[in-house]
């Protein structure tokens, strides 16, 4: 799996999806401009000890990202979608990307690829959850349909 942060703003956040990949093997993209700098001491306190274990990218753009893995399914996370994240059949090697906490993803970017847009359901009068929470929400379940492949 890799999962693509569009750029993210709160270090800790971070530094928690950070340690998620790195528990489950999934590669971490962080589209530019970030929040923060890569230094910053609550990423690397979030990550704990586990950032040896990481595979982590940087990309200027989400276009970049998807032609960095042309063929590959990506799915955008979003409170605005119709389809929720528990219906699509994951495949090895897909793209979940999430947006910046206090914006999401881009209006542009979600309009023009309206079928891959996926959400998390919540009753109505929750806003969104927590970044690091959706991020780990998705991206077991779409280890669960993979039978958790590599992990014990």
């Amino acid at each position: 799996m890799h999962i693509v942060l569009v750029e993210p703003e709160i270090p800790g956040n971070t530094g928690n999806i950070a340690r998620l990949c790195a528990a489950t093997g999934a590669e971490l993209h962080l589209v530019r401009p970030l929040g923060f700098s890569v230094d910053d001491r609550h990423l690397k306190r979030a990550g704990l000890d586990y950032w040896h274990l990481l595979k982590i990218h940087y990309h200027d753009s989400v276009e970049e990202v998807l032609a960095a893995y042309p063929g590959k399914a990506f799915y955008l996370n979003t409170t605005k979608a119709r389809q929720s994240y528990a219906q699509v059949r994951y495949q090895f090697g897909d793209l979940l990307l999430f947006g910046k906490e206090t914006a999401g993803l881009p209006e542009k970017l979600l309009n023009q690829y309206p079928d891959r847009c996926i959400r998390i359901p919540m009753i109505g009068d929750a806003r969104s959850l927590n970044l690091s929470n959706a991020v780990a929400v998705v991206v077991y379940e779409a280890l669960r349909q993979l039978g958790f492949p590599t992990l014990t």
